[in-house]
């Protein structure tokens, strides 16, 4: 049941991966990966919490020790991906409006 989970998990990573890697630069909004890495992370941080619990239940301590690890870990990475700041498109336009000089050219 694990490996089938986890070959589900694989390729749906790989698939938007690909799906990522398909749409051009100008089309790439960093704003809806970083959105997307969050609900990701946030699946697998409560699927290996819901493992550690089982384990627990069993009595294999040290499993549930390794799940919970590995769950403190994704939730770290949750809050590095969250601390991020990526700007929105249009205030990015108007960003570069204020460092344009009179011929339209960016300013250094």
């Amino acid at each position: 049941m694990t490996q089938l989970h986890d070959l589900r998990l694989r390729l749906l990573v790989q698939q938007e991966s690909e799906r990522i890697a398909g749409n051009s630069p100008a089309e790439l909004d960093l704003s809806v990966v970083q959105a997307r890495s969050l609900c990701w992370l946030a699946l697998l941080a409560e699927a290996h919490e819901d493992q550690a619990t089982d384990a627990e239940r069993r009595g294999d301590v040290e499993q549930a020790m390794g799940w919970f690890a590995d769950a403190m870990r994704l939730q770290d990475a949750i809050q590095v991906v969250s601390s991020i700041e990526i700007p929105l498109p249009i205030a990015a336009g108007t960003l570069e409006a204020e460092y344009e000089d009179d011929d339209g050219l960016l300013a250094a």
